[in-house]
C-alpha cells in the first residue's frame, strides 16, 4: 500500500538493557571468580579492615549496597553492623544473594533496581558502598549525582573500583615476563563484554581521578583516594594463585571515599 511504513520495527532496548542481561547470564557463575567472592578468613578480615578505615564503626547505620550482585559486599556489611539495603538490576543475582542472606538468618533487604536510577526516598541512606560498579556506568555524573541524594546529609560514600581496560608498560611486561594473559570472560560471552564496553562512559578505563572529580562536581567533600589495597591482593593469594596476585596488585585498583556535607 502506498505510504505504508513496512519496515522492521525499531528495539526500544538501550544499553542499560544489555548490561542487566549481561548480569543475570553470568549470575549462575559469579561467585565462582575469587575476584568476586570473598573468602572466609584473612580475604575477608582484610575486606572489613578497608571498610572500618573509610567509614569508621557501623553503630546500626542505614547502608545502600549498589550493584550488590550474589550479595557478597551486603554480607560482609551486616556483619559489621550495619542495617543493610542491597540494590542490583538482575533477578538472578538477587535471587543468590537473597538465598545467602536466608541461610546466614541475615535482615539483609534486596531491591531490584538500577544503581543510577535507584527510585529511593532522598536521604534515606546513611552509607553507600559500590564494588566494581563504576567502571560500568553508563552515565556517571548523573548516578553520582543519584546517590548524592540518595544519602543523608553528613552521610559517606565508598568506592571500590579499578581501572581494567587501560594497562601500564610496567604492567604489560610483568604480564610477558609472568607468562599470564587475561582471563576470558566465562561462558563465551566476551564479544558481550567488549560491546559493553566500548560503550559506556569510562571505556577507555576509570582512573581514580577521573571517578574523584565526577564526585566533586556532583557535591561530595573530604574525597580520599586510597590505593592501599595490598592486604586483599595478599589474601586473594589461594584463590588466584601469587602470580596473579602480584598482576593484581600492579594495576590501578583503589578505593574513593567522600562524604555529602
Amino acid at each position: 500500500m502506498a505510504g505504508l511504513d513496512i519496515s522492521p520495527t525499531h528495539s526500544n532496548r538501550d544499553l542499560r538493557d544489555e548490561i542487566k542481561d549481561y548480569w543475570s547470564d553470568r549470575a549462575a557463575t559469579f561467585d565462582l571468580d575469587p575476584g568476586h567472592k570473598i573468602a572466609a578468613g584473612a580475604e575477608r578480615a582484610a575486606w572489613k579492615v578497608l571498610f572500618r578505615r573509610h567509614l569508621g564503626e557501623a553503630g546500626g547505620r542505614r547502608l545502600l549496597d549498589l550493584a550488590s550482585g550474589t550479595g557478597e559486599i551486603a554480607m560482609l556489611c551486616h556483619e559489621l553492623g550495619y542495617r543493610v539495603t542491597g540494590l542490583d538490576w538482575a533477578e538472578p543475582m538477587l535471587d543468590r544473594a537473597r538465598a545467602k542472606a536466608a541461610a546466614a538468618g541475615a535482615d539483609v533487604i534486596f531491591l531490584q533496581a538500577d544503581a543510577e536510577r535507584t527510585m529511593l526516598p532522598a536521604a534515606s541512606q546513611d552509607v553507600i558502598v559500590t564494588r566494581h560498579l563504576v567502571w560500568t556506568l553508563v552515565d556517571p555524573a548523573a548516578a553520582f549525582a543519584e546517590w548524592f541524594r540518595v544519602l543523608a546529609p553528613g552521610g559517606q560514600l565508598l568506592v571500590v573500583d579499578g581501572d581494567f581496560v587501560s594497562k601500564s608498560r610496567a604492567h604489560r611486561l610483568l604480564s610477558r615476563l609472568l607468562g599470564l594473559t587475561r582471563r576470558p570472560v566465562e561462558g563465551g560471552m566476551a564479544d558481550r563484554h567488549a560491546g559493553i564496553l566500548s560503550r559506556v562512559h569510562f571505556s577507555t578505563g576509570a582512573r581514580a581521578v577521573e571517578v574523584a572529580f565526577l564526585l566533586e562536581q556532583a557535591g561530595f567533600t573530604e574525597i580520599v583516594i586510597d590505593t592501599r589495597l595490598g592486604q586483599i591482593h595478599k589474601a586473594q593469594l589461594s584463590g588466584l594463585g601469587w602470580k596473579r596476585v602480584l598482576l593484581r596488585s600492579s594495576e590501578h585498583r583503589y578505593a574513593i571515599s567522600a562524604r555529602k556535607e
